[in-house]
């Protein structure tokens, strides 16, 4: 089975393209919903988080609240990269046993969706990769709707990842997200016929 993968910038419409995958039929592994999991209440990552930052990182049901999470590390390189070395196995290891789970049932592709493939070294584990880009005022807008937080946040956020010109650089396939939500679609439908192609596998097994 062949995994590609999924990447973007903050708010560059990464999620709505793997949506998008997701109607067509391709199985998406998405690193986020992972990453919940692996902090389940309860769990061994939880636990050895709040040893690292404190616990009031621990919500009232006992998960991570990922917002105090980020205040916490956010400018801290240090605390970032414990926080990482906690995180990161894990969920490599739980999207790893997903997509075996897939490839025991047949599936010959599947996505993986992750924020951070190209920052984290993986880009060549996950080829062909694909890319969404989005012009800088529009992630900044919709980041600051979507997260109902002020602009100026939100561009500290963009300005502590890996520029998106970066990313675009690494990919093997682009999807340009700056027109309508129709227009996205339609990309990420030829992105996806790319991956298949790229993959030796006929685009109609994912059909329109």
């Amino acid at each position: 089975m062949r995994v590609f993968g999924l990447t973007g910038g903050i708010a560059s419409g990464k999620s709505a393209v793997a949506a998008r995958f997701r109607e067509r039929g391709v199985p998406v592994i998405d690193a986020d919903a992972v990453a919940r999991e692996v902090v389940a209440p309860g769990s061994e990552a939880v636990a050895l988080v709040a040893a690292e930052l404190g616990k009031d990182v621990i919500a009232a049901d006992g998960s991570l609240d990922r917002k105090k999470v980020a205040a916490a590390v956010f400018g801290d390189e240090k605390k970032l990269a414990r926080f990482n070395a906690i995180m990161h196995p894990r969920i490599a290891a739980r999207s790893a046993a997903r997509a075996a789970e897939l490839g025991a049932r047949g599936e010959p592709l599947a996505c993986y969706e992750a924020a951070l493939l190209v920052e984290n070294g993986l880009a060549d584990a996950f080829r062909p990769l694909v890319v969404v880009s989005a012009p800088l005022e529009v992630q900044v807008a919709r980041a600051a709707r979507r997260d109902a937080t002020d602009e100026a946040a939100v561009r500290a956020r963009i300005a502590a990842q890996l520029p998106l010109d970066e990313k675009v650089r690494a990919a093997d396939v682009v999807v340009r997200n700056d027109g309508s939500l129709e227009e996205l679609r339609a990309r990420a439908d030829a992105a996806l016929d790319e991956v298949c192609r790229r993959a030796g596998l006929d685009p109609a097994r994912y059909p329109v």
